[in-house]
């Protein structure tokens, strides 16, 4: 049997989609069509159920994708763990949220660029968490950091970690606002009266951060609206420390500031708010040594950052 035709079949199987299929080989839709009928063919069996959206293998496509895959992946090993030996630098293309990767994926792996004989080129691009995993599924990226778990067998997620959320204020407001026992929901009414004339800083109008931690702490939503809207987290937290308003932001994000005073924390819940990372990539590509040391590497890092 022609080990083209079980990879093209392989990644139709993981890709859920002969035209995703196509992009993430190099192929037209066409030649992949083809080779996935040539296969059918010489088994004698369907191998997918063809729908509007995509394919859905069959059991029988199930079944030689379970037996197959894992000794193509280990073919890819192989090949690839050679070409490393002797090749030059490799490229690992990394994507993820601005703040996270910038502040702590992205110092994390500078270790391992100028390793000798091991190290890789670095390219990194910002996105949120839909539009990193399409591209990681489409093959532009090696690695993809998201706040998403991907569904479907194209991609493979680690848990990475989990950022604790604080709700934080210039010093002034915590003056205005007085002590913690004010910034406690009314019982029965579930909102915080303490903090609905604050202004809000967030990154959207649709107040993720702000609405999240209200649902979980004060089980409401807020009530005010953005005052101050900008699409970064660092940006948010310089206008929380000029006195803009309240903002609710990552510890890791807020941390320098709170030691300096710079900020405080306008109210400590017993349970934080927490959201949690995923380290993504395209099954079976961690069979590709500069991407599967970049994988471990940051899945290690990550320890620390709990």
């Amino acid at each position: 049997m022609d080990l083209a035709l079980l990879r093209t079949f392989v990644t139709v199987h993981r890709a859920g989609s002969f035209t995703r299929a196509a992009a993430l080989l190099g192929l037209s839709q066409p030649a992949v069509t083809s080779q996935i009928r040539t296969l059918e063919r010489q088994l004698g069996r369907p191998l997918f159920l063809r729908q509007a959206r995509g394919v859905t293998p069959t059991t029988i496509g199930d079944e030689l994708a379970h037996k197959a895959a894992p000794h193509l992946d280990a073919l890819v090993e192989i090949t690839e763990t050679g070409l490393d030996d002797e090749s030059s630098l490799r490229t690992l293309h990394l994507a993820g949220p601005p703040e996270f990767t910038a502040e702590r994926a992205l110092p994390a792996l500078t270790e391992l660029t100028g390793e000798d004989g091991q190290g890789f080129a670095l390219r990194a691009s910002f996105g949120n968490a839909e539009e990193t995993l399409e591209g990681l599924a489409a093959g532009h990226h090696d690695l993809a950091i998201s706040t998403a778990r991907p569904r479907g067998a194209l991609l493979t997620a680690s848990t990475l970690c989990d950022e604790e959320h604080v709700l934080v204020a210039a010093p002034s407001w915590a003056g205005k606002l007085g002590s913690g026992e004010a910034l406690r929901a009314v019982p029965g009414v579930k909102r915080a009266p303490a903090l609905e004339d604050v202004p809000v800083v967030e990154v959207h109008e649709s107040l993720p951060f702000v609405s999240r931690y209200w649902a979980s702490v004060f089980d409401s939503r807020p009530a005010a609206p953005g005052t101050v809207v900008v699409p970064d987290l660092r940006a948010v937290l310089a206008c929380a420390v000029a006195g803009a308003g309240l903002a609710v932001l990552p510890r890791y994000l807020c941390a320098t500031a709170l030691e300096r005073g710079e900020v405080v924390a306008l109210h400590e819940p017993t349970v934080p708010p927490l959201r949690t990372y995923f380290l993504v990539v395209r099954t079976g590509t961690l069979a590709m040594p500069h991407i599967a040391r970049a994988h471990e590497w940051l899945l290690r890092a990550a320890a620390d950052w709990c």
